[in-house]
């Protein structure tokens, strides 16, 4: 994930670069939400059934403790693509700790008692001096709130606003901080891994659910239940408070930094009325840094207990000799007491159109969002297709508003069913010589042609052979496998992975208009509207995009301010030789932004070296 202006991603550059990459797989896995994050440039993956001919055999078991087992035993390749998922996203958060889910994704891997440490005892005393400092500094930080309401002060993060004794306080912790990294070992969790042979190390953490994989060599199964039981058994958080900074410089890049980031975060807020997801995965700022650590150990033992965890294994392994081997290693963490809250704050329906206007340092932009359905709802199978029959450039929006009538430069679609709810997210740019109101009108006669006229049987056909084809396709190796059970299981049923194409081939010409019908309406709408800020001048867009599509461009733009805020030349040639390494394998509608990663990585390597 990106990463804010505090330390900077070179302070914990593997932990970032995770980080990033993670969150590109985990928006990748919702079909490349646009503005939404960058979560699968990397690696061909997406979402979905596969039709009944292509099913994935997925063996199940319950280990004693409640933890959850899923298999599928491909031979062939002496791999094995291994991970585990937490159901628990930002939409289980509550107000005051909003981004707690995603801190944690970064907390797992600062190690255990004998990992990520050269003196665990006297880690163990640095950090509960640390709580006991915190706890004085958390009654400054009460203050100084107090001033903010009072008026006396404008800017609770200034130095100038904290009192004296405030100032001391954070001088003694910042010497606890360096005292610690004199016996941390950095990044011994991924080191461990990578020596082994292992590659592809990663994290991510959406609305709805948070999601830890790698991939090892077929003799290092056991290495594998090792390293993750123990980092679920006796985790450390240690740096706790050095993290939230990382986390908040993460925001800074990802949200604050970028054209429409911060506008696209007000809109989403203001799209949602009573629903968690009116909150930021990765938090409010003001919630970021008073998160403590005593809120983190009792967030961790509600959500990270093991009925609420689910293990995946996909690779060359036999699932008779590792269930016992789970059971073993696994099976050592002790069930929960209590089990974790469900999510029961519905959104409420909208009375009427919500319109977003604003002036930001780029192109004009038009978004539209509608209320629809979440995860396995009935309807959420003919928004799929109405999704496919809009989006690309042989659909029906790149036809009427590219190509057409030519008031947009590109345009996206995104039916975006997750696990409590959803929405469906149109996004276009104003081409030069028109206006916004050109692009919405251009949007609404395109949809109304889907309300009013039956899809020609050809057309609907084409859909649902692209759905197969891509379907099909996931099933060439254990990552994509393991990154369709990873989302189906994280959003509520991993076997959408075999039922959900039945589903999709079953659609009706009256299916798709009757959706259109029923969410498409003025009042169930969100509008936003971006304009040009006055003197920022024309946008011009960067050369080594051409040949992405509409929907890799947001991504790559993402990519690029990250790039460009890292500052570990080594970090980044570590990464690019894996990114290189993965380029032959994937798909080829994939490659594209692969390659512009690995320009952007090269150039940005080329400037930190002549420096």
């Amino acid at each position: 994930m990106e990463v804010p202006g505090a330390p900077s991603i070179s302070a914990v550059a593997s932990a970032d670069w995770r980080c990033i990459f993670g969150h590109v797989i985990a928006t990748t896995l919702r079909s490349e939400r646009r503005g939404r994050g960058f979560f699968a440039a990397i690696l061909a993956v997406g979402i979905g059934g596969v039709t009944l001919a292509q099913q994935i055999p997925v063996t199940e078991k319950t280990l004693s403790n409640g933890m959850k087992l899923l298999m599928v035993e491909r031979s062939g390749e002496p791999r094995i693509s291994g991970g585990w998922v937490a159901h628990v996203g930002s939409s289980n958060e509550k107000p005051g700790m909003t981004g707690i889910a995603h801190l944690f994704e970064h907390m797992m891997f600062k190690g255990t008692p004998t990992l990520g440490t050269k003196d665990a005892v006297k880690d163990r005393e640095i950090m509960e001096q640390q709580e006991r400092l915190r706890e004085e500094i958390r009654v400054e930080e009460s203050k100084l709130r107090a001033a903010l309401r009072r008026g006396d002060v404008t800017d609770i993060t200034s130095p100038e606003s904290k009192s004296p004794r405030h100032r001391e306080l954070e001088a003694q912790f910042k010497k606890l901080i360096d005292a610690q990294r004199e016996v941390l070992v950095k990044n011994e969790f991924d080191r461990v891994y990578t020596t082994a042979g292992a590659s592809g190390m990663n994290a991510f953490t959406s609305e709805d659910m948070t999601a830890y994989y790698i991939t090892v060599p077929a003799n290092k199964l056991e290495l594998w239940m090792w390293m993750e039981s123990e980092r679920l058994l006796r985790p450390v958080f240690r740096e706790f408070y050095a993290e939230r900074d990382v986390v908040f410089e993460e925001r800074r890049m990802r949200t604050e930094s970028t054209p429409i980031g911060k506008f696209a975060e007000q809109f989403n807020a203001m799209f949602w009325d009573a629903h968690p997801y009116h909150w930021p995965v990765i938090g409010w700022p003001s919630d970021i840094p008073a998160i403590s650590k005593k809120q983190a150990d009792e967030f961790y033992a509600l959500y990270y207990q093991p009925q609420n965890l689910t293990l995946i294994l996909v690779g060359d392994f036999q699932a008779d000799g590792a269930v016992p081997m789970a059971e073993r290693y696994f099976g050592r963490i002790p069930r929960g007491s209590q089990p974790p809250p469900e999510v029961t704050t519905l959104e409420i329906p909208s009375l009427g159109e919500k319109r977003y206007y604003a002036e930001a340092e780029t192109n004009p932009q038009v978004e539209v969002m509608w209320r629809t359905v979440g995860f396995g709802h009935k309807d959420s199978y003919p928004l799929e297709v109405v999704q496919q029959l809009l989006l690309g450039r042989t659909g029906r929006l790149h036809k009427g508003l590219v190509l057409g009538s030519q008031v947009s430069t590109e345009v996206s679609a995104q039916q975006d069913s997750r696990k409590w709810a959803g929405a469906f997210d149109i996004f276009a740019e104003v081409k030069d010589g028109h206006t916004t109101d050109d692009v919405e009108k251009a949007i609404e006669k395109e949809l109304e042609r889907l309300k009013t006229e039956d899809v020609p049987a050809e057309e609907l056909q084409k859909v649902k052979n692209n759905f197969a084809a891509a379907e099909y396709r996931k099933l060439s190796a254990n990552t994509p496998i393991l990154f369709q059970l990873i989302f189906n299981e994280g959003l509520g049923d991993w076997h959408e992975v075999n039922t959900a194409g039945a589903r999709i081939q079953a659609v009706t010409a009256s299916d798709v208009k009757r959706v259109m019908g029923q969410y498409f309406k003025k009042e169930n709408r969100a509008v936003a509207v971006y304009t040009r800020k006055a003197g920022s001048g024309s946008s011009t867009e960067d050369p080594d995009m051409t040949g992405l599509s509409p929907e890799q461009k947001p991504v790559a733009r993402q990519i690029t301010a990250a790039i460009q805020g890292e500052k570990d030349a080594a970090g980044l040639k570590a990464q690019l030789a894996k990114i290189e390494a993965a380029l032959a394998t994937v798909d080829p509608k994939k490659q594209p932004l692969q390659k512009f990663m690995i320009r952007k990585i090269t150039a940005r390597i080329s400037q930190l070296e002549k420096r």
